[in-house]
């Protein structure tokens, strides 16, 4: 484990977004059945893709709201692991951009302040260059009209910057980081496993 690693703080997730639910399956060591149905999450705050073993008494649906905070009953909802992209059931896969999307939608506050407040990546990269659509011309005239007054909506900052459309923007990019092994950068999520 490299040493930052060691001491960066733990990143909880408190309510999900489900992608997609399997039954049970049979469990190697045992020899039977499990008890829970296994649900494929999107964490709402981090994008963190997890896999859960939740009880068959809670009705579940992808699009569905899941609370998987510190207190909810582990008898109920036990995450079993963070996983990536390709863990990911197909139907998983097809629902992801739709969640994308809905948390950005929602949350749109707070990808509107990413937009007035982040800053370079590397001397010669700018946080605002790995977004798709964003070049460095577009990326100087977001810089120079966030000094003029602070982007209050992702329609502001379409309009005052000429993108054409920035929240499609960021939930490509979203994606991007969700799916590409050979992402570099994460703007937005925690990451690859």
């Amino acid at each position: 484990m490299r040493e930052q690693e060691r001491f960066r703080p733990k990143i909880y997730e408190d309510e999900a977004i489900v992608l997609d639910v399997a039954p049970p399956r049979w469990g190697p060591r045992h020899g039977h059945q499990s008890q829970f149905n296994r649900a494929y999450l999107l964490g709402t705050e981090h994008f963190t893709l997890l896999e859960a073993a939740v009880s068959p008494e809670i009705n579940l649906a992808p699009g569905n709201v899941l609370y998987i905070g510190k207190d909810v009953p582990r008898d109920v909802v036990r995450i079993v692991r963070r996983i990536g992209y390709n863990d990911l059931p197909e139907t998983a896969k097809m629902e992801l951009e739709r969640a994308v999307e809905r948390i950005v939608r929602e949350k749109e506050k707070k990808f509107v302040e990413f937009f007035n407040t982040c800053g370079p990546l590397t001397p010669r990269l700018h946080a605002l260059e790995v977004i798709p659509g964003i070049g460095k011309k577009t990326m100087l005239k977001v810089l120079e009209e966030r000094e003029k007054k602070p982007f209050e909506s992702f329609e502001d900052i379409d309009r005052r910057t000429g993108i054409q459309d920035s929240r499609a923007s960021v939930i490509k990019r979203i994606l991007q980081e969700l799916s590409d092994p050979n992402n570099k950068y994460f703007l937005f999520t925690r990451g690859h496993v």
